[in-house]
């Protein structure tokens, strides 16, 4: 299993987190996002990221064109799609692609594993009052039901109280953490939470991957 810590807006807290075990490094590349950043900034986690680990950077429905000036400046690894693109539009790019999924209770999830069967995985998200992502609460985890354990990305409200029992009903392939983790500022990470979530999910490490 795969732990990404996402939102990640500084060079140094990607460091630390890779430092306490994580893997998989997300940056926001929505402008509408308070932990939106910029190439410049991009560039300078690009560094702190080795071989071994992920980055990932997270869209709402870009341009194409703004997606790939991007990639001419940041060597991304993955691409996260958290708006209605369309499977072609997210084939587009070169790169290995996730693409998010609100959760409530009336998603079909075979249905829309069909429709993106071209990515890497789906990435379950919260949402509540209007808002996809970055709520920092949970959905109902009995809404992802079994069979595509292997393709799952879980997020959404993680936090290092409530992870193990996220995993060990869930079993993904992967969590994605982004405010569960950080100081009281948003996109500011904080040592001790990402430590003890990071803790946590290695208890109760499953196996695949995304």
């Amino acid at each position: 299993m795969r732990i990404k810590i996402c939102g990640i807006t500084r060079p140094e807290d990607a460091e630390l987190a890779l430092k306490l075990g994580a893997d998989t490094i997300g940056c926001v590349f929505h402008p509408g996002s308070v932990r939106a950043v910029s190439e410049r900034v991009a560039s300078d986690i690009r560094s702190v990221v080795d071989a071994a680990a992920t980055m990932v950077g997270l869209f709402v429905d870009p341009e194409s064109a703004t997606v790939e000036a991007l990639l001419e400046s940041v060597e991304l690894d993955v691409l996260q799609f958290h708006g209605s693109e369309a499977p072609e539009f997210c084939e587009r790019f070169a790169r290995p692609y996730l693409k998010a999924v609100a959760m409530t209770g009336g998603v079909d999830l075979p249905a829309v594993e069909e429709v993106y069967s071209s990515s890497v995985g789906l990435v379950l998200d919260s949402a509540h009052g209007g808002q996809f992502g970055g709520t920092g609460q949970p959905f109902n985890w009995d809404w992802v039901g079994q069979g595509l354990e292997h393709r799952v990305m879980l997020a959404g409200g993680l936090t290092a109280d409530n992870v193990v029992e996220a995993v060990t009903r869930v079993q993904p392939a992967a969590v994605d953490v982004s405010s569960g983790v950080e100081t009281e500022e948003k996109g500011i990470k904080d040592e001790d939470r990402m430590r003890a979530f990071i803790e946590a999910a290695q208890s109760v490490m499953t196996t695949g991957g995304l």
